[in-house]
């Protein structure tokens, strides 16, 4: 699809298939009645829930793509993921033995990873 510029000039719009491969941010907490809520802020109003963080994921990463198919069909703006390149997304983190295990026992029968397991948790008090 083309656009036109300031100067009527004809730049190429990029493809449905660049915006749906685009790696956005996600918010995962859990959901005070149960299950897991999860968004990207990026597109406002692009936000699911589900009852395990598995499903939870899935059901955000569908929400994503019918967020962007809507908005490139009707040829609305569609953002770029914000980046903050002031924070790596990493952290090393110290704790008791006991919680470690504790955390990883509970992540386990969540069926997701002790790292999203922790995420979860952290986004939930934030």
């Amino acid at each position: 699809m083309k656009t036109l510029n300031q100067k009527n000039q004809q730049i190429e719009k990029p493809s449905l298939e660049y915006y749906l491969n685009l790696q956005y941010s996600i918010i995962l907490y859990p959901d005070p009645e149960g299950g897991y809520v999860a968004q990207i802020k990026d597109l406002p109003g692009c936000l699911t829930q589900g009852e395990t963080l598995e499903e939870t994921v899935a059901n955000l990463n569908e929400a994503r793509e019918l967020w962007i198919e809507t908005a490139y069909e009707a040829g609305d703006d569609i953002p770029l993921p914000s980046s903050n390149d002031s924070y790596s997304g990493k952290l090393l983190l110290r704790m008791p033995k006991s919680l470690h295990r504790r955390l990883a026992e509970t992540s386990e029968r969540e069926g997701v990873s002790l790292n999203q397991y922790i995420v979860s948790l952290l986004s939930a008090v934030t």
